[in-house]
């Protein structure tokens, strides 16, 4: 599990990449919230274009990171997702939280 963050003009985008399980979700859940407390985005996209598995952590992840960004006064945008991930990610009512965008099929 990998994540590259960048920053520009008010907002964090993170490309996450490889698997999401308890044990990466900490470690990526500390950089991001560096990141956010750091900078105060006003908005953070979340990219899981990349990632090749994810179990509950990542519902936790992004359910963390728009909980911050309440704290900053910003928003969360999930994208990329594939269909499965997608598809938990409404059921457990992430939508709710900010926009969630599933992966384009080209």
């Amino acid at each position: 599990m990998s994540a590259k963050i960048e920053y520009k003009q008010k907002e964090i985008r993170v490309y996450l990449s490889g698997e999401i399980d308890h044990h990466s979700a900490s470690l990526i859940r500390a950089s991001i919230d560096d990141a956010i407390i750091h900078k105060k985005p006003s908005m953070l996209v979340m990219d899981f274009g990349e990632v090749s598995f994810m179990d509950s952590s990542g519902i936790g992840l992004v359910m963390g990171r728009y909980k911050l960004m309440k704290t900053v006064h910003g928003r969360i945008r999930v994208e990329n997702l594939s269909p499965s991930a997608y598809k938990v990610m409404v059921l457990a009512g992430l939508e709710r939280l900010g926009e969630i965008k599933q992966k384009e099929v080209v």
